[in-house]
């Protein structure tokens, strides 16, 4: 996407991260520093981090929460989302990222959609581009759904193009596509074929749905 905008326009693509919550962009990439597919680095005055549960940092290359802090950020008053969103002078954004060996940061997913299976992070977004890329599905949405042994698995709820045929095969196919495309252990355990996702009346799909039916 970034080389063909950049060929039919002459202009890069600027990607970056901010939020309400820090009123400015804290993640991106500059003009004289670009790295396609890739939010960026720390913007002046900022520093951020990938960080577990306990407000631990990462090694380079996990997936984990963005952890931000500046000159600008909030604080909750008598509000719950203080101890979920604000921890020890960093703001947690809801995303889950992951920086790599050259501090550049990757977007994972909304922390809301990451599925956690038999100790592995998997980001759901990155399972539904996968399957999108098969031509036999035209639209697909991915949940976590709870597991006893895995603690939860993938599962994908899969729009199949016009003229193709649900069933065992269609299911063994995709999973196999996902496998080869991405990684084995993101495969979608679970695959449930439906005519059609529920979406809000702008057309976004509401995943919440889907984990209710559970």
């Amino acid at each position: 996407v970034f080389e063909a905008w950049v060929q039919r326009t002459g202009k890069p693509i600027v990607d970056g991260i901010g939020a309400t919550e820090m009123l400015h962009i804290f993640i991106s990439n500059r003009l004289d520093d670009l790295a396609p597919g890739r939010t960026g680095r720390p913007v002046a005055g900022y520093e951020a981090r990938i960080v577990d549960a306990d407000m631990n940092e990462l090694p380079r290359g996990e997936v984990g929460r963005l952890a931000v802090r500046g000159p600008t950020g909030c604080r909750y008053l008598n509000d719950p989302r203080q101890k979920d969103y604000v921890r020890d002078g960093w703001n947690l954004t809801g995303d889950s990222f992951i920086q790599d060996e050259d501090g550049y940061f990757h977007f994972a997913a909304r922390s809301d959609d990451m599925i956690v299976s038999a100790g592995y992070n998997i980001a759901g977004p990155e399972v539904e581009a996968a399957l999108l890329c098969h031509p036999d599905v035209r639209e697909c949405a991915v949940i976590g759904i709870p597991d006893v042994d895995r603690g939860q698995i993938v599962e994908a709820h899969v729009v199949l193009s016009d003229g193709i045929e649900p069933g065992e095969l269609e299911r063994k196919l995709l999973q196999d596509h996902v496998k080869a495309t991405i990684a084995p252990y993101k495969y979608p355990r679970s695959i449930k074929f439906t005519d059609a996702l529920p979406k809000t009346q702008t057309g976004k799909i509401q995943r919440f749905r889907l984990k209710v039916k559970q």
